[in-house]
Protein backbone atom coordinates (compact mmCIF):
# COMPACT_ATOMS: atom_id res chain seq x y z
CA UNK A 1 0.00 0.00 0.00
CA UNK A 2 2.55 2.47 0.73
CA UNK A 3 4.19 1.72 -2.63
CA UNK A 4 0.92 2.99 -4.37
CA UNK A 5 0.55 6.06 -1.99
CA UNK A 6 4.17 6.68 -3.19
CA UNK A 7 2.29 6.91 -6.77
CA UNK A 8 -0.36 8.63 -5.66
CA UNK A 9 1.83 11.12 -4.03
CA UNK A 10 3.14 12.82 -7.38
CA UNK A 11 0.09 11.42 -9.67
CA UNK A 12 -3.36 10.51 -9.99
CA UNK A 13 -4.33 6.93 -11.12
CA UNK A 14 -7.09 4.67 -11.86
CA UNK A 15 -7.40 0.96 -10.75
CA UNK A 16 -6.36 -0.13 -14.25
CA UNK A 17 -3.01 2.06 -14.34
CA UNK A 18 -2.32 -0.57 -10.60
CA UNK A 19 -3.44 -3.42 -12.03
CA UNK A 20 -0.52 -2.79 -14.87
CA UNK A 21 1.98 -1.58 -12.27
CA UNK A 22 1.67 -4.19 -10.08
CA UNK A 23 0.53 -6.92 -11.90
CA UNK A 24 -2.63 -8.14 -8.98
CA UNK A 25 -6.47 -8.18 -9.83
CA UNK A 26 -8.78 -5.93 -10.19
CA UNK A 27 -10.29 -6.59 -6.72
CA UNK A 28 -7.36 -6.46 -4.93
CA UNK A 29 -6.38 -2.76 -6.01
CA UNK A 30 -9.89 -1.92 -5.53
CA UNK A 31 -9.88 -2.86 -1.82
CA UNK A 32 -6.34 -1.16 -0.86
CA UNK A 33 -8.27 1.86 -1.97
CA UNK A 34 -10.94 1.33 -0.62
CA UNK A 35 -9.79 0.55 2.59
CA UNK A 36 -7.36 4.18 2.29
CA UNK A 37 -10.45 5.58 1.18
CA UNK A 38 -12.42 5.36 4.14
CA UNK A 39 -9.36 6.64 6.58
CA UNK A 40 -9.52 9.25 4.45
CA UNK A 41 -6.16 9.00 3.19
CA UNK A 42 -6.79 9.12 -0.77
CA UNK A 43 -9.62 10.69 -2.49
CA UNK A 44 -11.78 9.87 -5.57
CA UNK A 45 -12.60 12.02 -8.89
CA UNK A 46 -14.73 10.56 -11.04
CA UNK A 47 -14.23 11.44 -14.65
CA UNK A 48 -17.25 10.00 -16.62
CA UNK A 49 -17.22 6.41 -15.68
CA UNK A 50 -13.55 6.02 -14.48
CA UNK A 51 -12.58 6.94 -11.17
CA UNK A 52 -8.84 8.30 -10.47
CA UNK A 53 -7.31 8.11 -7.39
CA UNK A 54 -4.87 10.96 -5.30
CA UNK A 55 -3.69 11.82 -1.75
CA UNK A 56 -6.14 13.65 0.33
CA UNK A 57 -4.22 16.93 1.10
CA UNK A 58 -6.75 18.06 3.47
CA UNK A 59 -6.65 14.66 5.69
CA UNK A 60 -5.77 15.37 9.07
CA UNK A 61 -3.01 12.86 8.68
CA UNK A 62 -1.49 14.44 5.66
CA UNK A 63 1.43 15.43 6.98
CA UNK A 64 1.87 11.85 8.87
CA UNK A 65 1.55 10.45 5.21
CA UNK A 66 4.17 12.67 3.84
CA UNK A 67 6.49 12.42 6.61
CA UNK A 68 6.04 8.38 6.15
CA UNK A 69 6.49 8.36 2.37
CA UNK A 70 9.90 10.36 2.37
CA UNK A 71 11.42 7.09 3.62
CA UNK A 72 9.49 4.65 0.73
CA UNK A 73 11.62 4.61 -2.74
CA UNK A 74 10.73 7.14 -5.52
CA UNK A 75 8.08 5.55 -7.64
CA UNK A 76 8.22 7.42 -10.82
CA UNK A 77 10.00 4.87 -13.11
CA UNK A 78 7.14 2.32 -13.01
CA UNK A 79 4.83 5.53 -13.95
CA UNK A 80 7.51 6.22 -16.89
CA UNK A 81 7.46 2.27 -17.79
CA UNK A 82 3.90 2.45 -18.31
CA UNK A 83 3.75 5.72 -20.59
CA UNK A 84 6.01 3.70 -22.54
CA UNK A 85 4.32 0.75 -22.88
CA UNK A 86 1.21 2.90 -24.36
CA UNK A 87 -1.03 2.21 -21.26
CA UNK A 88 -0.65 5.25 -18.64
CA UNK A 89 -4.42 5.82 -18.85
CA UNK A 90 -6.13 3.08 -20.57
CA UNK A 91 -9.19 3.11 -19.19
CA UNK A 92 -9.90 6.49 -21.47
Amino acid sequence: MLSMMKLLQKNECCVCEFVEIFNIGQSAISQHLRKLKDVGLVRETRKGQWVFYSLNHTSDMYGLVQQILAFIPNQDQRIIALEKQGLRIICE
